[in-house]
């Protein structure tokens, strides 16, 4: 059987292998949930799925990092894989495409959705699950300790005949022939060693992007089951929740004994999509992470070294800081005094430049503090505005020298980072709505195998 050629592009040195098939004027970007990318052309299901799709459009299937065919690097973080879909858009050669995800592989594509609205087009998100903890506003899925056995679960039996025939029935439950069991069996083996595995249901226990969902500001379809095992209060569940979230969305649940992702109905449904009118402008809006610095005593050190001296040390600072933005793809938005305020696409970038600030900082004889926090964000010229960006300005007035502190958002989307964080506890921000849980970040933390940064030059 004939199968795509695979290509490799490079996200900071790791390699993503992904195919393309058909030669529309659209692309469509896929993400599968567990899949690699030979196998998934050996399942009549998703072969049919893929062959439907690119009559009409491009399609570009990729294995993202950790999986299938694509390099497996520990502690993937999903701001990480983000940087994938960069990547193959890249190497291709398209500036902008539609994105299509299933489960957990949906929220990396909403992420990149609202990070990156000049490059998206389109969004679908199939079986959506935003939130890996159950919790009162979020009363679906497991809770924490549920979480924890299925972990164990995943550990102990990842790759077993047992686990997995239990487990590909609650994938797919609408398989029933015995061969159709076993290669789902065998495809799954095949994306995801039991490490790998144990990884990725881990960022998925971790992940909450619930609170970025408002920021998308792309036409949007969910696609979801109308029986949703992880709703347990009637209707559509999470996809309900996704589809009131994102403005101007729309939902399409698949009849129940179609409820594949990949069954007719769902093509019908996505080319139905794509063929709609698109949004041509690029919203003017952005999910951003912003980072606000300050020194900490620096009026006491300057009376202390004298003006000249001072200066020199400001000016040594200075451009330590813009190395580390640098090299962390940071941008810098202002300057005041002895801070600066700055902007991300991601917070584990953010989060490792601070941490590399703070240090240098050290190397001078000087203190700072950080405040990171992620939220939309409104261009105003070239520079950004909004509550969330007074919110990383207030966060970094709470902060104690060498702290880099950040909000639950921030924490939220770094889930299988590995990073750790302290609890500061509740906060009131002045001019800000509500009441903050705030963290710090583990000061002993490396960051060189979580994030992408800025090649060398």
């Amino acid at each position: 059987m004939d199968m795509p050629e695979v290509y490799y592009s490079r996200a900071g040195g790791v390699a993503i292998a992904y195919q393309v098939v058909g030669e529309g004027a659209q692309t469509l970007v896929f993400s599968p949930q567990i899949a690699d990318l030979m196998t998934i052309w050996l399942s009549s299901d998703t072969r049919s799925f893929l062959d439907r799709l690119a009559e009409h459009v491009r399609v570009v299937v990729f294995n993202p990092r950790g999986t299938g065919l694509s390099d497996r690097p520990r502690n993937v973080a999903i701001e990480a894989r983000m940087d994938d879909i960069s990547s193959v858009l890249d190497h291709i050669g398209v500036q902008r495409a539609s994105l299509f995800g299933i489960g957990t592989s949906a929220n990396v594509c909403a992420l990149f959705a609202a990070s990156h609205p000049d490059r998206v087009e389109r969004l679908i998100l199939t079986h959506p699950y935003p939130r890996g903890i159950r919790s009162e506003r979020y009363p679906w899925g497991f809770d924490e300790e549920g979480w924890l056995v299925h972990l164990r679960e995943v550990r102990e039996g990842w790759g077993d005949r047992d686990f997995m025939n239990e487990y590909t029935r609650i994938l797919s439950p609408q398989l029933r022939e015995p061969d159709e069991i076993d290669l789902l069996i065998l495809r799954c083996r095949l994306a995801l060693s039991p490490t790998a595995a144990l990884d990725w249901f881990r960022i998925a226990m971790e992940t909450d992007i619930i609170d970025i969902l408002s920021s998308i500001r792309v036409p949007t379809l969910v696609l979801h089951r109308p029986d949703d095992p992880d709703d347990q209060q009637g209707g559509a569940g999470p996809a309900h929740l996704v589809t009131e979230r994102i403005r101007g969305s729309q939902s399409r649940a698949l009849h129940a004994d179609l409820s594949s992702p990949f069954s007719d109905e769902a093509v019908d449904a996505i080319l139905e999509f794509l063929r709609g009118e698109a949004a041509v402008a690029v919203p003017n809006s952005v999910l951003a992470t912003v980072l606000f610095t300050d020194l900490v005593g620096s009026t006491e050190r300057a009376a202390t070294l004298g003006d000249r001296a001072w200066r020199d040390v400001l000016t040594r600072h200075h451009a330590d800081v813009r190395r580390e933005l640098a090299r962390y793809r940071g941008v810098e938005v202002d300057t005041a005094g002895d801070g600066f305020f700055c902007r991300f696409d991601g917070p584990a970038r953010a989060m490792a430049c601070a941490r590399s600030i703070v240090d240098g900082a050290k190397e001078l004889d000087l203190e700072v503090r950080c405040g990171i926090h992620t939220g939309e964000c409104e261009f105003v010229g070239d520079k950004i505005a909004g509550i969330a960006v007074v919110t990383g300005s207030r966060i970094s007035a709470l902060g104690a020298p060498g702290e880099v502190l950040v909000s639950s958002t921030v924490r939220d989307l770094v889930a299988g980072s590995g990073v750790s964080f302290d609890d500061r506890g509740e906060h009131d921000l002045k001019g800000v709505p509500g009441t903050w849980k705030l963290y710090a970040v583990s000061a002993s933390l490396s960051f060189q195998s979580l994030i992408t940064r800025a090649p060398a030059a």
